[in-house]
């Protein structure tokens, strides 16, 4: 095999190309992502350097994962981003102070990581503008957490921009990094180009034999063949002269490398070793650091030996050969020079400009218990809280934990610790750092937080009824405190009722709600929320006027109060599922839905709030499917779906099961309620079973297969759940009476209005009585009919698929009452609504019935060819509001640039050169329906 340009490169003329590749489309202005995996010294930093070498008219930028410097939050970024900082200003502002506060260069709220991460994705397409830009990534599997999670977020988020990514990721300690990126994967070397590069090496050709057993024990690793033959000739290799130092012995590839590494320290004088021991230990890579350190260690820097030996490069920054250069160096050392070193180290960094740093080698120095180390790193856990590093608090606490002497002290700090690892998405860990704090004195108040962080790690794995008493519990504890934190605890009990499925029993929504009221738990501090609880709680416990007034009170201050920090607008977003819960299933009120739901996702995007911009979304996008508007309620859940996918969380597909039921696709629903019950069944998310039943019982009442109707709507009700009873109430009402059970429509319609009967809204109002118009004839249900009508469009916010369904029902009513005419209009109407809408079951029925009065009516014909994938359509509905890409690139976490690209293809589909052509475009553009199997996860 003939070797390639850098004699480091034998035998990888394959993944050079692939790496040659990126850079040609890169130079096109394409995007492109690559991930190169492999074990230690397979080549990867290697090829890393060699397309840095090959990238002439791009801007490089680095940055290095350092094992030492895994807890420091953001060091990694803050390296990769430096070159472009001096763009920082021309960020937008919220984008500008996330990434000021994460690399410590000013102060204020905590920022969201994934706003940290389009900050970077804006700031990397800005650079672009000008060159292309190559982001190089060597050892990603030991960047900070927060850093690689911000850095996958950005890969992630790549289409349209100038920019290219490549990551050098260790395996198998990497396997779980950046994984679904391409990726490209390295083998050891074949034979012949690993026997290549070992003669290379020595100079001189090898007896086969003795070449092939030399390549076959370091299985093709060209770092482990380069470091054998360092230094030894062929002749050698051949007959044994340096067999005494021979690494030819069991055991893993790296560990033989490590070995010959350690093998050239202990030929080096014992000052070289220890500024070696300073460099491995202090991944700044600064001289000057190291040289002060060397000093309080009373050594002079001497690094010509390490330079000569190969291991080191010394200049304004130092720099190892090779990772496993410093991992020789440093797990070599025995464990009393490591301490004196951090000691050292410590001394020598600023206590003014890198606090944090300086903690973390004093905590590494302490040889046992030390108060004020473990304050030192309380203190640095605060800082990495205000930059969001989450992962990094919560190991420096674990930590501070580690060397707390006092007993109760190292309960509050594991305690502390373990919270941090829940919100850094590490619950394994926090289960262990709750564990610790448990066996340890704690306050009353402290067990109440354990109780909650308990019971918060169960729902997070499991949405089941499991977590529901917990949380009470933790409530109960927390009101024998006196502490503000019980209501808000209440909340979150109810809040995984809901999900666990669950209004009556011991572990129901009802339970909790009883508690609650009698818990004479102090005010949580907050208007909202006090009101909120007090609301709920009543309803929950029967008294459906009080607590439809409460909730009603409730309502100004969830809308309008102030949440003037970052950790304010946090926990209303806490509180806004259980609001839009009971405002939607107790309180029948739309307007207040949209105002909710308006307010969540706004507060979501204002703070990057990625985790919580999904459910919101969602929530919005519900209320599109109850105006009519299922494309912009498509267009929302798919945004929800794509910003899960991209922030790991699990995908929210209630309104999804509920835009399918709506539709009146069969095959898309039921794939998608079949999935549904699967998840409630092996998750506990028991929810999903009574939000099937209803969707089920919508499809079917519009297929007019009203048996199946009756059956599924049944279920709805029967599941017990704190939501969608009432609407499953509806749907059996319909049902029941087409099939002729009386009996059972009008139990149910007894049990609707006795949900609705505190409900002050068009909404309750109208599905009663046209519920009770099924149920009567003649005059009164004439009567019945129009007032329906009148009251689905009397609110702010119209319902208007249950408008629509109002003139379906009255005009087949009409119908069979001989009133053609009339009956004509009213289909007609409900024909229109709902094709308009989409709603193709219903639409057909509407059609049907025209039909059997003498109309015709021609189906709707749908060019798919021409449809707009769920992205371009939110693109082009943001643009023809008149937003520019920057803005629309901001509302949607993506870069401008993606936002003209996915423009300009919008306007070849939609047939249109302008933005001023987008409205009447859009009006009757088909959206790619992704409701189908295909897209069948409930989460």
């Amino acid at each position: 095999m003939i070797a390639s340009p850098l004699p480091d490169l034998v035998g990888r003329h394959r993944e050079c190309a692939a790496l040659d590749d990126l850079l040609v489309g890169l130079r096109e202005g394409d995007s492109r992502v690559m991930v190169v995996r492999g074990e230690a010294g397979i080549g990867k930093s290697v090829l890393l350097e060699y397309v840095a070498a090959q990238a002439s008219r791009v801007k490089v930028t680095w940055a290095r994962g350092i094992e030492a410097d895994m807890e420091l939050p953001y060091a990694s970024l803050h390296q990769l981003c430096a070159p472009f900082l001096d763009e920082l200003e021309e960020l937008p502002a919220p984008q500008r102070d996330a990434l000021r506060i994460a690399f410590g260069m000013a102060a204020g709220d905590p920022p969201d990581r994934f706003l940290v991460g389009l900050a970077v994705l804006t700031l990397l397409t800005r650079a672009s503008e000008t060159r292309p830009v190559l982001v190089l990534v060597d050892d990603a599997q030991w960047l900070d957490q927060v850093s690689l999670q911000t850095l996958e977020f950005v890969a992630r988020r790549l289409l349209a921009e100038a920019v290219a990514m490549a990551f050098a990721v260790r395996d198998p300690e990497g396997q779980a990094a950046l994984s679904g990126l391409p990726a490209l994967r390295l083998a050891g070397l074949d034979t012949a180009a690993a026997g290549e590069l070992l003669e290379a090496a020595v100079g001189g050709r090898l007896e086969k034999r003795i070449r092939d057993r030399f390549v076959a024990e370091m299985h093709g690793n060209p770092l482990a063949l380069l470091e054998f033959s360092r230094g030894r000739s062929a002749a050698e290799l051949a007959y044994g002269l340096d067999s005494s130092s021979s690494p030819i012995v069991q055991g893993p590839v790296v560990s033989r490398v490590e070995r010959d590494f350690a093998s050239r320290l202990a030929s080096l004088p014992p000052e070289t070793r220890t500024l070696l021991l300073i460099a491995a230990a202090e991944p700044v890579g600064d001289a000057r650091l190291l040289v002060r350190a060397a000093a309080s260690l009373k050594i002079t820097p001497d690094a010509a030996p390490a330079k000569a030996a190969g291991l080191i490069e010394f200049g304004e920054s130092v720099r190892f050969r090779h990772p496993l250069v410093r991992s020789a160096v440093y797990h070599r050392a025995d464990p009393e020079e490591r301490r004196a070193v951090h000691r050292a180290l410590a001394a020598a960094t600023d206590p003014v400009l890198d606090p944090d740093r300086r903690a973390w080698h004093a905590a590494q120095a302490a040889d046992g218990p030390d108060e004020e180390v473990a304050a030192g790193l309380e203190q640095a856990a605060g800082r990495a809280r205000q930059r969001g590093g989450m992962a990094a608090e919560a190991v420096l606490l674990e930590r501070a934990a580690e060397v707390t002497p006092d007993l109760w002290q190292r309960g509050r700090r594991a305690l502390a610790a373990a919270e941090a690892y829940f919100s850094a998405a590490a619950p394994d860990r926090a289960t262990e750092l709750a564990t610790l704090a448990e066996m340890c004195p704690l306050s009353p108040l402290d067990r109440a937080r354990l109780a909650r962080l308990r019971a918060r790690i169960l729902f997070a794995r499991h949405r089941s009824d499991e977590a529901a008493p917990l949380l009470l519990d933790a409530a109960v504890q927390f009101a024998a405190a006196d502490s503000p934190l019980a209501r808000e605890t209440y909340l979150e009990a109810i809040s995984a009722t809901i999900f666990a499925g669950r209004l009556h029993g011991p572990t129901g929504a009802r339970a909790a709600a009883i508690a609650a009221r009698g818990s004479g738990a102090p005010s949580s501090g907050s208007e909202a929320a006090d009101l909120l609880l007090d609301g709920v709680a009543t309803l929950l416990t029967g008294d459906y006027e009080t607590g439809g007034a409460a909730l009603r009170r409730a309502l100004e201050p969830l809308v309008h109060e102030d949440v003037g920090t970052r950790e304010a607008t946090m926990r209303w977003l806490l509180l806004a599922p259980v609001a839009l819960e009971a405002f939607i299933h107790h309180a029948w009120d739309l307007t207040a839905w949209d105002m909710l739901a308006t307010r969540a996702v706004r507060l979501a995007r204002d703070i990057g709030a990625l985790g919580a911009l999904p459910p919101a979304l969602v929530y919005a996008g519900g209320v599109h499917i109850h105006t009519g508007d299922f494309a912009e309620a498509a267009r929302m859940m798919d945004e929800a779906d794509v910003l899960a996918a991209a922030t790991g969380h699990a995908p929210h597909k209630y309104a999804t099961l509920v835009l399918s039921g709506w539709r009146g696709d069969e095959d898309a629903a039921i794939s998608l309620i079949e999935d549904a019950k699967a998840t409630a069944s092996l998750h506990g998310e028991v929810g999903l079973l009574g939000v099937s039943g209803y969707v089920q019982g919508v499809l079917f009442n519009g297929l007019a297969r009203y048996d199946q109707a009756l059956v599924a709507a049944r279920s709805g009700i029967d599941h017990d759940g704190f939501n969608f009873t009432g609407l499953s109430l509806v749907e059996h009402v319909e049902a029941a009476t087409r099939c002729g059970e009386l009996g059972q429509a009008r139990a149910s319609l007894a049990r609707l209005v006795e949900l609705t009967r505190a409900a002050d809204t068009g909404w309750a109002r109208g599905v009663t009585a046209r519920s009770h118009a099924l149920l009567t004839d003649g005059d009164e249900a004439d009567g019945l009919y129009r007032i329906a009508i009148e009251e689905f469009g009397r609110d702010r916010v119209a319902v208007k698929v249950e408008l629509a369904r109002t003139h379906l029902l009255y005009g087949e009513w009409l119908r069979r009452n001989q009133r053609r005419a009339l009956a004509r209009r009213h289909l007609r109407t409900a024909h229109e609504m709902f094709d308009g809408m989409r709603a193709n079951a219903f639409a057909e029925r509407a059609r049907r019935e025209l039909l059997a009065t003498g109309e015709h009516v021609r189906a709707r014909e749908v060019k798919p060819t021409s449809a707009l994938t769920p992205q371009e359509s939110q693109v082009a509905a943001l643009a023809a509001r008149g937003m520019t890409n920057a803005k629309i690139g901001a509302e949607l976490f993506i870069s401008p640039h993606t936002v003209e690209w996915h423009l300009r293809k919008v306007y070849t589909k939609l047939g249109i050169s302008s933005r001023r052509a987008l409205s009447g475009a859009l009006a009757s553009a088909p959206v790619r329906d992704t409701t189908g199997a295909g897209a069948a996860q409930s989460g």
